[in-house]
């Protein structure tokens, strides 16, 4: 199977009063109780090892003042960025998380807890993309890329929303191709589809059903007639854009106070995922994440949106993309 590069995540944790969280497959963030500063917070992300993740990690380490985590699906290519981190003058610390594995997710998060007791920022930057060379059928391609990219990532939120603490973040990563406007198969279903995505009382469970409706339209050949388009990773990116509206709304009722989630479109960077063809540096791609990710307490604005990587809300609903 051919894939593209996956992204890498990070984290990190502050000594000071103040309390950030924040969320994305990049990164997570834990407090522990500093005797000295009071609350001490924790950050941490999967997949930051390189890319767009590892552009984050820099951000993270740079302005967060905290402990920082990496993580990555592979311990030694894990801690050999950290290695180089630390050669920049930064001091971020490693934990392996794969968002595909229900046992990596369960260790990860009983780490965190133990540790820390609670996170304060999560980055969610996990994700595959199958190359257009790739000799899968589009069925096959389909069932992967939407259970890593989407299910993976509602596993990991499912697992660790929970210790989030007052004011943490949430930052997820998305794409230009996570907009709505990208369900654009045969009409009148694409816009039926592109209804459904919309609604403002749109639930996870219907949200993963339409995913899982997907997939099947996807094996049986069947998916242009019933409104999705020709790519796996679109409808994928949809669906995180899509869940991080929902996310929200149960945030904006939860008694944890001022929980944000937000996810951005990091723009077209040069990694591995985009064989390299992004006119964008890594650092660039990290800036919206970045600032997604460290979003002062109380903000009104932005919460639950879609952001272009120049940090510019966009309607995910009416558009149009820049």
């Amino acid at each position: 199977m051919e894939y593209g590069a996956r992204s890498p995540q990070a984290t990190s944790t502050r000594e000071s009063c103040s309390t950030f969280s924040g969320a994305c497959n990049l990164g997570r963030m834990g407090l522990e109780r500093s005797k000295e500063h009071g609350w001490k917070k924790d950050c941490c992300g999967d997949w930051g090892n390189k890319g767009i993740g590892y552009g984050i990690m820099k951000e993270l380490c740079a302005k967060f003042d905290g402990v920082v985590y990496l993580t990555a699906r592979d311990e030694g290519r894990g801690l050999a960025a950290v290695e180089d981190l630390k050669k920049l003058g930064f001091a971020p610390r490693f934990h392996q998380l794969d968002i595909d594995n229900a046992d990596s997710i369960s260790k990860f998060t009983s780490y965190i807890k133990n540790t820390y007791g609670g996170l304060d920022v999560l980055v969610n930057n996990a994700a595959i993309a199958y190359k257009m060379a790739a000799t899968e059928s589009f069925g096959e391609q389909a069932e992967n890329t939407i259970r890593v990219n989407y299910f993976g990532t509602l596993a990991l939120c499912r697992s660790l929303f929970p210790l989030l603490r007052p004011h943490a973040r949430v930052s997820t990563v998305s794409s230009s191709a996570g907009h709505l406007s990208r369900i654009n198969g045969n009409e009148p279903q694409a816009s039926a589809l592109r209804e459904k995505f919309a609604s403002p009382s749109l639930t996870e469970e219907e949200l993963s059903d339409l995913m899982n409706q997907f997939v099947e339209k996807a094996k049986e050949g069947k998916w242009k007639e019933a409104g999705w388009p020709s790519s796996t990773y679109v409808v994928s990116k949809v669906g995180v854009s899509a869940l991080t509206r929902i996310q929200q709304r149960a945030f904006d009722a939860d008694p944890r106070e001022d929980l944000v989630v937000n996810c951005a479109h990091p723009g077209y960077v040069d990694t591995d995922m985009t064989s390299h063809k992004g006119p964008l540096t890594i650092e660039q791609g990290a800036v919206a994440p970045s600032y997604l990710a460290l979003l002062p307490p109380n903000i009104k604005e932005p919460k639950g949106a879609y952001l272009w990587y120049e940090k510019q809300v966009v309607d995910w609903v009416k558009g149009p993309m820049p």
